[in-house]
């Protein structure tokens, strides 16, 4: 018989959060207890959509995004995870929350035909990956994934939130997004170095996107579609 459940009494950024210190590291749990998980991308997130967006969100992790952007007027969202323990606990939030606007789906998407991952499981969960030096792993699962804008264009996709571990490099440099009018993801130069931060913003001019700079903070960064207008000052 599967153990209850520890009864945990924890608000992040306006959030019920129900999470327990033994589900996740001690780094994350400290985190969360001082708020500063997520905390810049849960404040630019609330300036990010407009009422009837359709948003695919890429890395759910604990669902803290997932449920800011939700609480949206009439937007939709679907949301994948590589890690099918961060999955369950997102859903988990959404619950608490009252959100019922959000699919959450254990799998991955990419640029390119549908193909079987290697997905590198770690005890501090925001540092699973598909890359294998990016440090001790406890244990791998194979994951498939499906064509990213297959995908946009059967739900009309609107708005690409990213949070992938450095995925991000090789969706972006090899999608179409068509439809796409903002995108918002964390860069992890970490693991690419300033070259792939140079190649995404490549891709995006390629895309025709821009950076916006007054919905961006550091490595959380907003690309919009340019339509070339002279934005009002701002001091």
């Amino acid at each position: 018989m599967t153990p209850p459940r520890p009864e945990v009494s924890l608000t992040l950024h306006g959030l019920h959060v129900p999470i327990a210190e033994t589900e996740v590291s001690p780094i994350i749990w400290q985190a969360l207890q001082s708020a500063e998980y997520e905390a810049k991308e849960a404040r630019l997130a609330k300036e990010l959509l407009r009422p009837g967006d359709r948003v695919l969100e890429l890395g759910s992790g604990l669902g803290i995004i997932t449920t800011v952007l939700a609480q949206t007027p009439g937007v939709r969202i679907w949301s994948f995870d590589a890690n099918p323990d961060t999955v369950a606990m997102a859903r988990r939030v959404a619950q608490a929350n009252k959100v019922d606007n959000v699919i959450f789906a254990h799998g991955m998407l990419s640029a390119g035909a549908p193909a079987s991952h290697v997905f590198y499981m770690r005890r501090d969960f925001w540092m699973s990956s598909m890359i294998e030096s990016q440090g001790p792993y406890e244990s791998t699962i194979q994951v498939e994934s499906s064509n990213i804008d297959d995908f946009i264009a059967a739900q009309s996709v609107n708005v690409l939130v990213m949070d992938v571990e450095g995925a991000e490099r090789q969706i972006l440099g090899a999608a179409a997004l068509e439809g796409v009018d903002r995108v918002f993801l964390e860069l992890h130069d970490h693991l690419y170095g300033l070259s792939g931060v140079r190649e995404i913003f490549a891709s995006m001019d390629r895309l025709g996107f821009s950076y916006d700079p007054r919905q961006s903070s550091g490595p959380c960064v907003l690309f919009l579609r340019d339509d070339g207008q002279i934005r009002p000052y701002c001091g």
